[in-house]
This record gives C-alpha cells, structure tokens and sequence, in this order.
C-alpha cells in the first residue's frame, strides 16, 4: 500500500445526500426483504430443531425430525416423485422452449402475435389453469381421451386417477404453461448470436443441423445455463397444480416435497418436521445450483 502524502477528500454535501437518496430508495425493498424473506428463513432454519404444534413453545428435539424424516415413507415418496418430475420436466421445457424460440426468430407472418400467444399460458394463474386441465384429464368426458378414442385408441388412460399416469399428465400441463416463458430467454438469447458465424458456416457447406450444433448452440450455453438453473428450481417448488388437481393423489403418486412441507405444517400442525424437510429441499437446490455453476466454468473451457 502507497501513502499518497496527501489527506483524502471529504464527501461534498451533494454527495452525501445522492448518498442518503440512495439509501432510502433501497430502504422499502431492504425492508421488506427482511420482514417476508430473512427472518422466515432464519425462522424456518431454527425451527427444523424442534417440535412445535403453533401453540405454546416450542421444543428443541435436535435432529430428531431428520431421523424420522428418513424414515417417513411420505417423505420418500415425495423425494421420489420430485426426482421423477424434475427429470423430465426441466429437458422438456427446455426442448420445447428451444425448438420454438428457433422457429419465432426466422421471418415469418406474425411473428410478435405468436409470441404473445405461447407466453399467455405463463402469465394465466396456475389454479385457473389447473382447473381446466383437470377436465380435459377427465377419462369419461374430457376432451382428451375423446380425441384419443377418435384416433382409434381403444386403452385410454385414466390420467389423475391412475397412480401410472397421474404424474405424467401433471408434467405434460407444467411443460405447457411454463415453456413460453424460458422461449422468451432464448428469443432474447438469440439476438446476440453473431450472424457472421452463420455466413462463414454456409461458405464451407454446414447445413442447419451444423449450423445449430456448431454456432447457435455454443453461442446459447449462457442463456442455456441460466434457463437449466431456473427451470430447475422450479421443478423442487411445484406445488399449486398438485393441490389443484390430485392433492398427492392417487395413493402417494404425486406427493412432492413442497407438498409433504405443506401437509405437515398445515393439516398435521407439525412445524417442526416441516421446516426440517423444508431445509432438506434448500439444501438439494443449493447443491445443484453449487454443481451447475463449477459445470459451467468447465463448459465454458470447453467451448
């Protein structure tokens, strides 16, 4: 460190009240950062060592909830089923969401109309949107399995009633509602794809499929990134279409794990296991978000 000989200004009045200004335009948003964020959090974080019912004080137990928790059969079943569907939800949104973005960002007739129309679903309440497709899911009336009946299917699925299909019938309305929303990223993505790359690919006789692999797609790996990490997360929160349109149902099929936090805390009274699970589930999405970040570094290399 060099001393400089020479004392170091002080602030004009201007500048301290820019500083001021400043302060008390991050105020309400600090603020209620830590009323409805910070100090739940912490909350949470302390009670998954007790056991408390909402009334009274609560009891510290220490890691009691954890042992019970790995051995909840509910508790598996959701960890489980939350496997399943992040497994397949996040690639096929990502796919779809992809495939659409490439086919909105070529000159066609209405371009911003069609976008407007495939982001609606995202912006439509997710109860609202459950509630519809659990009737076209209905396996006596629902549209659905007549249009399945009219192709010539004659062994149609039972969709929300069977525990073989419940699942899946969810994933398929969350990829649908949900994939508008990360095209836009894309769409955004896209625009900063140099066009010269794609120039000098079709002088040296690449065709779409090169031209994709080998100059849209290393150029996405960013926007890529961060549509996986936030599709991801998504995943490990879905709750509402679930409580809409199976509530864990049929059997343990679609229990998840902000469900099981939901039913432990809400209709057992035991918020004390729920913040416990409730921490397990932070933890696995800091995890992955901890992975995907030093698999970035490496792709990036890579590339």
């Amino acid at each position: 460190m060099v001393a400089s000989g020479k004392a170091q200004p002080k602030p004009s009045k201007v500048t301290k009240k820019n500083i001021v200004r400043g302060y008390l335009f991050l105020a309400p948003n600090l603020l209620g950062f830590i009323c409805f964020t910070l100090i739940p959090v912490v909350a949470a974080f302390a009670l998954a060592f007790t056991d408390w019912n909402a009334f009274g004080a609560p009891h510290f137990v220490g890691l009691e909830n954890f042992k019970t928790m790995f051995g909840d059969a509910n508790f598996k079943a959701s960890f489980w089923n939350n496997m399943k569907y992040t497994l397949l939800y996040v690639p096929g949104t990502i796919i779809l969401a992809l495939l659409f973005a490439l086919a909105l960002n070529k000159k066609i007739v209405a371009k911003g109309a069609f976008r407007v129309i495939y982001f609606l679903p995202y912006i439509t309440s997710m109860v609202a949107v459950s509630m519809i497709w659990r009737m076209l899911y209905n396996g006596t009336y629902g549209p659905i399995n007549a249009a399945l009946k009219s192709l010539g299917f004659t062994n149609v699925p039972n969709w929300l009633a069977d525990p073989k299909w419940a699942m899946y019938a969810i994933i398929i309305m969350c990829i649908w509602k949900n994939y508008g929303y990360y095209m836009v990223i894309f769409l955004a993505g896209l625009t900063g794809v140099d066009v010269t790359l794609y120039e000098a690919a079709q002088l040296d006789g690449a065709n779409a499929w090169q031209k994709f692999w080998n100059v849209t797609f290393p150029q996405l790996s960013p926007t890529t990134f961060f549509v996986t990490i936030t599709c991801i997360i998504s995943s490990f929160k879905v709750f509402d279409a679930i409580n809409v349109m199976t509530e864990g149902g049929p059997g343990r099929s679609t229990y998840v794990l902000v469900y099981t936090i939901y039913t432990e805390a809400f209709r057992n009274y035991r918020f004390g296991y729920a913040s416990s699970v409730a921490l397990v589930l932070f933890s696995m999405i800091l995890l992955v978000t901890l992975i995907q970040w030093r698999g970035q570094k490496k792709w990036v290399e890579y590339m």
